[in-house]
């Protein structure tokens, strides 16, 4: 009987499951190189944008470096911190308004300062009736007339009894520089009626009402005013209650912060408008 011939060891398998670990472990790093390269002009960018606008609203501390005037190789992420240090001054503070990157001067915020004496002394009546309020937000001096003082409900005619009223604002907005809104706001108790289907409407109705008036009949320039309606969706108080429900049912005279373009040294390498852009273009109020 032929015996079978002995079988040759391969003591070189172990190089199979090497190679395939090597392949595995070029791949894996290959993506992670790949992850990492992410575009950092943008990303320095981004990281200075965000950095301004908080900085203009005291939440950073401000430092004494630059804006580079190039920007050719990336920024650095531990060089973000590009503002100049300015004297701080908590009643003159910059005013910032996020919907379109613009910062008002602390001139501006004196200026809305004094509307707001102005106002006070011309509705102290109304006020102390609490038919009129005022808050200073980040866009402005926000004047409220409440429904209760100025309409009937359901109506946009604003009751001849509060014409006074109106007058003696009116005589005061028409002498300052500022540009106002107007901002119909209701509660959330629907209305259907033969004129108003909505909400929608009744706010609106009564924000044209009021321009119409400070047009017509007390020569505001039409170029200095806008209108808006925002029905029940901007509430300032509870919907739950009858007392919060008034409080809704108002009419804002906003008196718009004088605004100046946003300050921009870096230059745009992108001639299409890349990511350098500052912003498109924003509607005047």
């Amino acid at each position: 009987m032929k015996r079978k011939p002995k079988e040759h060891v391969n003591h070189e398998r172990w190089l199979v499951s090497y190679a395939d670990f090597i392949t595995l472990l070029f791949a894996f790093f290959v993506v992670l190189y790949a992850s990492s390269q992410v575009d950092k002009r943008k990303a320095g960018r981004l990281a200075m944008a965000i950095q301004v606008a908080f900085q203009e609203m005291g939440v950073f501390e401000t430092s004494s470096k630059k804006i580079p005037i190039q920007d050719d190789e990336a920024i650095p992420f531990e060089k973000v911190q590009i503002v100049e240090n300015v004297k701080k001054d908590s009643d003159l503070k910059r005013l910032v308004n996020p919907m379109n990157g613009t910062l008002s001067s602390p001139a501006a915020m004196q200026s809305l300062r004094d509307a707001q004496r102005e106002i006070q002394k011309a509705l102290n009546p109304e006020i102390n009736r609490h038919e009129v309020t005022m808050t200073m937000h980040g866009e402005g001096l926000v004047v409220s007339l409440k429904e209760m003082g100025f309409f009937d409900s359901g109506s946009a005619v604003i009751r001849p009894d509060s014409m006074d009223a109106i007058s003696r604002l009116a005589e005061v907005l028409k002498m300052r520089p500022e540009n106002l809104r107007i901002e119909g706001h209701t509660d959330n108790v629907p209305i259907h009626t033969a004129r108003f289907a909505s909400n929608w409407e009744l706010s609106t109705s009564r924000a044209t009402e009021l321009i119409q008036l400070l047009i017509t009949k007390y020569g505001l320039p039409p170029n200095r005013l806008s209108a808006a309606g925002y029905g029940e969706f901007h509430p300032i108080a509870s919907n739950d209650t009858p007392a919060g429900r008034a409080q809704n049912r108002r009419l804002d005279v906003v008196i718009l912060a004088p605004q100046q373009p946003f300050p921009t040294t870096i230059s745009n390498p992108d001639p299409m408008g890349g990511p350098g852009n500052a912003g498109g273009p924003t509607s005047p109020e």
